[in-house]
């Protein structure tokens, strides 16, 4: 739930990410061909239902026969749904040796994903929960924190006599309920929860209550004196919120941000400790409420995480207008909660000589310091396994290292615990990738094309890198970088909202068309930066995806017009190029044509046969079908 960005080189604060769920499962998702013919995999079905994004395949390429087996899985759909759907209702078949062959200790975003994956892989599954399903996301995170965005969000437009009069609507002064707005966050984290619950238990998820450890290799013990054992183990205890020393937190002062999504009273000033997504979010929900925020901030601008750019516009529009002001490059070196008719006490020190800087007195302050995983007590010392600042160390594919940089067999760890990157729906793919392994197909998350977003008015989104990371990978590895930009002021769906605020811009190798990052302020960026994920995870190059159609008017030409704006070198191949090339290329020979041979598209011979061969499955499909509506009519 939030991404390792440090406020300063001294103090290790770890920015939290409220972020929608991105991997939502549904019964849907079950009916699925999953088809995999030998080894080399010539014939590969891959999910159609579960794409998330970055999972790299070895085998994830198109095949001449692909296409011809398209009408068959037609024909075939009604008895795979049977299959799948029979295999998961039973939760796999029992183990010999173990009770089972997943246990997954933590039952968050993460850990229900994984579940869920594991029971349509066939696997005997249990899941283990101290708390409460849901987790941090769903419980105390991005689930409760977007329903109050959503209120502030029509507040802040119902406040806006400008905009409303744009439209030619008029609207009398608008207030809100705050026990009610509290409500509907709780209803929504209920309703989220429930669903999650019940999504795993109809699928036969054993759901085990207690709090759960590692007692050696392939056992686990939870509750009091329970012990179970798997084939593997998921760790995916997710995370806390982080607070650093010298700040006493009392729950209704001085609070975090699980105290926060409660909404138990709306202060007139409330001090925001970090100006990051938890930061920017709240003040969002809380300027919109009537408050006025403070925010201090560590480091010498705000929001340090972003793109620079992305960074000064977001400033300008959510930061300057609104009742907050700001404090950078100070640490919240003591904070005192309200009581005995005395106002919250911050004292403030210079983050780089500790001197004494001010002392703020306010109604109320929220510690948005970011997060810190949720590690201790798990009996990681029984295999051997030695925390890096709380995090438990795992390699690319979430296997967890022990002290001495071996793996531990059949353990892994998933989300906010690895820290790799603290999001819900990264821990959600990291389990899903997990699974793929452990039944014997191996998978590399590309943590790279996850995308990030920041729900305020309007949203920020990013994925891949930043333009100065971006340049400085340039720097290392000889290539050159290039920037593309476009305006919500020049799209028309935007202007019929009356909300031209904003850009997207992308980062990118001009020589060969690869996107390094995409950076969007503006209406929906949250939404908007889907295509640019998808694009880096299945490694789209710009001369390729800027051909693509989007519909008019919508927002989506935002991301059209940023594509066309970027000026590739003529000699880029296209990645469909590529691979027609490829696919005429002489088996026998390893080096391929060379360059002075003329190298046609396609086979005309492999044309002739691919389309004969589909006809003649296209016309016994037909006639099955006329056949099967004769019978039912």
């Amino acid at each position: 739930l939030s991404s390792t960005l440090s406020l300063s080189p001294d103090r290790s604060l770890f920015l939290t990410m409220q972020s929608a769920i991105a991997l939502p499962f549904s019964q849907t998702s079950l009916t699925r061909s999953n088809r995999v013919l030998g080894s080399t995999g010539s014939i590969f079905s891959t999910p159609r239902s579960l794409q998330f994004c970055g999972l790299r395949r070895e085998a994830f390429c198109s095949s001449p026969s692909n296409h011809l087996t398209l009408r068959s899985d037609r024909v075939r759909i009604r008895s795979t749904r049977f299959q799948v759907s029979a295999a998961a209702t039973t939760n796999g078949a029992p183990p010999k040796s173990f009770d089972y062959d997943l246990i997954i200790i933590g039952a968050g975003v993460g850990g229900h994903g994984a579940a869920l994956h594991a029971v349509e892989k066939g696997l005997k599954t249990a899941i283990i929960e101290g708390d409460v399903v849901g987790g941090t996301c769903v419980n105390r995170g991005c689930v409760p924190s977007k329903a109050l965005l959503a209120v502030s969000g029509r507040m802040r437009e119902l406040q806006n006599e400008h905009h409303m009069k744009s439209f030619g609507l008029q609207v009398s002064a608008a207030g809100y309920d705050r026990q009610g707005v509290a409500d509907h966050a709780n209803n929504l984290a209920t309703k989220i929860r429930n669903n999650l619950t019940n999504s795993m238990k109809a699928l036969g998820v054993d759901i085990l209550t207690g709090f759960g450890s590692v007692l050696g290799p392939q056992k686990v013990k939870y509750g009091k004196d329970n012990i179970i054992t798997a084939k593997n183990i998921i760790i995916a205890t997710g995370s806390v919120p982080f607070v650093p020393k010298g700040i006493e937190v009392d729950g209704k002062t001085v609070i975090t941000s699980d105290h926060a999504l409660k909404l138990e009273s709306v202060p007139d000033w409330i001090a925001i400790v970090g100006s990051g997504y938890i930061g920017l979010e709240f003040s969002d929900v809380y300027t919109a409420l009537g408050s006025e925020v403070t925010f201090i901030e560590a480091l010498d601008q705000l929001m340090p995480g972003f793109d620079p750019e992305i960074s000064k516009l977001a400033q300008r529009v959510l930061i300057n207008p609104r009742k907050i002001d700001y404090h950078t490059g100070v640490f919240a070196s003591k904070i005192t909660p309200a009581k005995d008719g005395k106002p919250v006490m911050i004292e403030l020190i210079d983050a780089k000589t500790k001197e004494h800087k001010d002392t703020l007195e306010v109604d109320a302050a929220l510690i948005a310091t970011g997060r810190a995983p949720f590690t201790n007590g798990l009996g990681l010392e029984n295999v051997n396994v030695v925390t890096q600042r709380g995090f438990i160390p795992v390699d690319e594919r979430m296997r967890v290292i022990d002290g001495n940089g071996k793996l531990v067999p059949n353990l892994y760890c998933i989300g906010d615990a690895n820290g790799k990157l603290m999001l819900a729906h990264a821990a959600s793919a990291q389990g899903i990738s997990v699974v793929e392994q452990v039944t014997g197909r191996d998978h590399v998350l590309n943590h790279l094309s996850i995308p990030a977003a920041c729900f305020t008015h309007p949203e920020i989104s990013m994925v891949g890198l930043t333009e100065p990371q971006a340049r400085e990978k340039g720097e290392k590895e000889g290539f050159k970088v290039s920037v593309a930009k476009t305006s919500f002021k020049a799209n028309t769906k935007a202007l019929a909202e009356n909300e031209g605020e904003g850009i997207a811009k992308m980062i990118y190798r001009p020589d060969n068309g690869e996107i390094l990052g995409v950076h969007i302020f503006g209406l929906h960026a949250a939404d908007l930066i889907h295509e640019a994920s998808n694009a880096i995870a299945l490694g789209t190059r710009i001369q390729d995806i800027k051909l693509a159609v989007h519909a008019h008017p919508t927002l989506s030409e935002v991301l059209d017009e940023l594509f066309k704006a970027a000026k590739v070198e003529g000699h880029a191949t296209t990645k469909t190029g590529d691979a027609k090339i490829k696919l005429n290329m002489n088996e026998d020979d390893p080096r391929g044509p060379s360059d002075n041979e003329k190298q046609p598209s396609l086979s005309k011979d492999l044309i002739v046969r691919s389309t004969s061969m589909s006809s003649f499955v296209e016309d016994i499909y037909a006639r099955v079908m006329f056949l099967v509506s004769r019978v039912f009519v």
